[in-house]
């Protein structure tokens, strides 16, 4: 038995390589990269309509606001998506062996999104 049989075909410019190694990993990572940017605007327009409903509130006398609590909790959301985004980055990484491909595809998704 040679040594050809008993290695399996690493031919990186053949189709099937390229598509299930680099080709459908940036898909993946372009479809969560788009989604997770809708996502993010879709959810910073709710929080900004919250904070305008609070203020309004405010200006009205119906409640009163913080500063110092309005403040935590900015914090407390820019560190959320801080680290659901650094979550979905090392996933993605892990879908092909280098990642490189998923990981591409997300800042691509991003920057379409």
């Amino acid at each position: 038995m040679s040594t050809s049989e008993l290695l399996p075909s690493t031919d990186i410019l053949s189709s099937n390589f390229l598509v299930g190694n680099v080709g459908a990993p940036f898909v993946i990572g372009l479809a969560v990269g788009y989604f997770a940017k809708k996502m993010l605007r879709t959810a910073l327009f709710v929080i900004g309509a919250a904070f305008v409903v609070l203020f309004v509130a405010e200006y009205y006398g119906i409640t009163s606001i913080s500063n110092v609590h309005l403040q935590n909790a900015a914090s407390a959301a820019t560190d959320a998506a801080k680290n659901s985004g650094s979550f979905l980055v090392n996933r993605l990484s892990h879908v092909t062996a280098k990642g490189v491909s998923a990981v591409a595809g997300f800042y691509a998704g991003l920057r379409m999104g």
